[in-house]
């Protein structure tokens, strides 16, 4: 994460308006502290998707949380760090927070949905080979490599399909002992959010009709920093930072 995403990121934070990411490493690590950096002030992970360019670059979206909490946790936050525009003086990272959002973005790039794909692709693989075999026309040695590579390729399907449902497991069960629930999509694809937290209205949040991080609603006016509308001062009272749905937090975390 460099301090120039940052910047770019708190730039298009002001707008109010959806947000996308996108990191050409497909570094789910760096995604997960930019949305950790983006909760402090007013906005919630949402999605994210491979761009299935050359370079496998993830893209993440971040939408703005009109929730009272999170407008608090905002204006505390800009009030405390004046200067994050700089893409530096940011609140600094709290670990189990952000482990939380790395289970969550692993989950969603390899949830169930994925693994329904690799058993699309074995369905694939067999049909090409029934075809393969169609075409060998009796002829044994093709018929014998063309086995081979079949065999070869469900072996690696196979082992791909282990090893993706022990990280599903694992990232679900992190999520659910932090009070996560799964919500099955209409797509039928299973995500895990946080308590009281919704859908947005239709399958694709990529779409651009997301206006909120839990479902077709308009996010309220700030506090989304100096580039854009301030809230009055005093506006929020500078309360403590409230209770978030993620776990205790140290005292001296700026995370909620």
């Amino acid at each position: 994460m460099s301090k120039r995403q940052v910047q770019k990121m708190l730039r298009l934070i002001a707008t109010g308006e959806p947000v996308e990411l996108t990191s050409p490493m497909a570094s789910v690590k760096k995604l997960a502290k930019l949305a950790f950096i983006a909760q402090q002030f007013g906005y919630e992970y949402m999605d994210v998707r491979q761009s299935g360019g050359r370079n496998n670059a993830l893209v993440m979206l971040i939408v703005p949380d009109p929730s009272p909490q999170a407008r608090a946790r905002a204006a505390q936050n800009w009030a405390q760090y004046p200067n994050a525009g700089d893409g530096v003086s940011v609140p600094p990272l709290v670990p189990d927070a952000h482990e939380l959002l790395k289970a969550r973005i692993n989950f969603d790039l390899t949830g169930k949905h994925a693994e329904k794909k690799m058993y699309w692709a074995a369905g694939g693989i067999t049909l090409g080979f029934v075809v393969a075999l169609a075409r060998a026309g009796g002829d044994g040695d093709a018929v014998f490599f063309a086995g081979l590579g079949w065999a070869g390729l469900m072996a690696l399907l196979g082992v791909g399909l282990v090893v993706t449902r022990k990280r599903n497991a694992k990232f679900a069960a992190r999520l659910q002992a932090a009070g996560f629930m799964p919500v099955t999509d209409e797509s039928g694809r299973v995500r895990y959010l946080p308590p009281g937290g919704q859908l947005p209205g239709h399958g694709n949040p990529f779409g651009g009709a997301a206006t909120g991080p839990y479902g077709n609603q308009q996010p309220a006016p700030g506090p989304y920093g100096p580039y854009g509308q301030q809230p009055a001062p005093g506006a929020y009272g500078h309360q403590p930072a409230p209770t978030t749905p993620y776990g205790s937090q140290p005292p001296a975390a700026p995370y909620g």
